[in-house]
């Protein structure tokens, strides 16, 4: 089993939702957080946020899923952002699941 995360921005939403129903995850969830970003110190998350002190709508979505809809899910997300130019693109993690209580 694996956590399948995506990242966007909110106006993406939509694109998510498609990227989650082409690798087969029909439930998952949604989280809005709010990411900022302060252009003092080292940024560990360079180009994540666009410069300045700013603050951005965006949302965390999330599945428990297995290996191969993860797998097929990263790729999905990776032609999406190769088809895009943006400076803010999807972003995808896959997290082993080593243990669950079902």
């Amino acid at each position: 089993m694996k956590l399948f995360i995506v990242a966007s921005l909110r106006e993406c939403q939509e694109d998510v939702i498609d990227i989650f129903k082409k690798a087969n995850i029909r439930m998952y969830s949604t989280l809005g957080v709010t990411g900022s970003k302060d252009n003092n110190g080292i940024d560990i998350s360079e180009d994540w946020f666009a410069s300045g002190d700013a603050k951005f709508d965006s949302l965390v979505q999330f599945s428990f899923t297995s290996n191969e809809n993860a797998s097929q899910g990263m790729e999905i997300v990776k032609v999406y952002n190769e088809s895009k130019d943006s400076k803010f693109p999807i972003r995808a993690f896959i997290l082993a699941v080593e243990n669950s209580s079902h």
